[in-house]
């Protein structure tokens, strides 16, 4: 249990930041080197380089070489993990909504 708390915190962390966030999209729809990841983004390689270490770190993307280059590929099961524990926090408000909304309702009778 602390482990899966653990790595929620890290995918979260790395989802926190819009370059990740954008970099993830990215990779989400086709395999990129590290280099044309970088050029879209006004930062230097170093630093696209420490946002794809932090999102590999959260296990949302992994790389693999590919002769001289190294290519960024989405990691879809931590992403799975994600969306499972927001759809946890959807049903609670989606029922909250649903009290308040039957509050609501019972106020104008």
């Amino acid at each position: 249990m602390v482990e899966h708390t653990l790595q929620l915190n890290s995918i979260f962390g790395a989802l926190s930041d819009a370059t990740r966030r954008d970099i993830l999209k990215r990779v989400g729809t086709e395999e990129l080197s590290v280099s044309e990841i970088a050029k879209y983004y006004k930062l230097t390689f170093a630093a696209v380089s420490k946002h794809l270490k932090v999102l590999e770190r959260a296990k949302l993307i992994f790389k693999h070489r590919q002769g001289k280059q190294q290519i960024v590929q989405v990691s879809p099961i931590a992403i799975k993990d994600a969306a499972e524990c927001l759809r946890s926090y959807e049903a609670m408000w989606n029922n909250r909504f649903d009290s308040l909304e039957n509050y609501l309702s019972n106020l104008q009778k």
